[in-house]
């Protein structure tokens, strides 16, 4: 079973992953929407290989990185639907 950490540094590091997507997607060259979009469907598969790996359970009643998965997800749908009304 792996150790569970607190729900305020995973809140912390997802807040850092997502700034960091976010200046890397600044500097993408095919658009801030395209690479944000790109770099978030990459965190998605980022975070569900991770948990798996360490074996999380899929419902825990603690934060872990499939919960990190499902707010990337969120936040990918929501960019996606944001380039289609753009």
């Amino acid at each position: 079973m792996p150790r569970a950490i607190g729900p305020t540094r995973v809140l912390a590091r997802f807040a850092v992953r997502v700034a960091l997507l976010a200046i890397f997607a600044a500097f993408g060259s095919v658009g801030f929407n395209r690479s944000l979009a790109a770099l978030l469907w990459m965190s998605i598969i980022l975070c569900a290989v991770v948990a798996l790996l360490r074996r999380e359970p899929l419902f825990a009643t603690t934060l872990n990185h499939w919960d990190e998965c499902v707010a990337f997800g969120t936040l990918f749908a929501l960019v996606h639907i944001v380039n289609e009304l753009a």
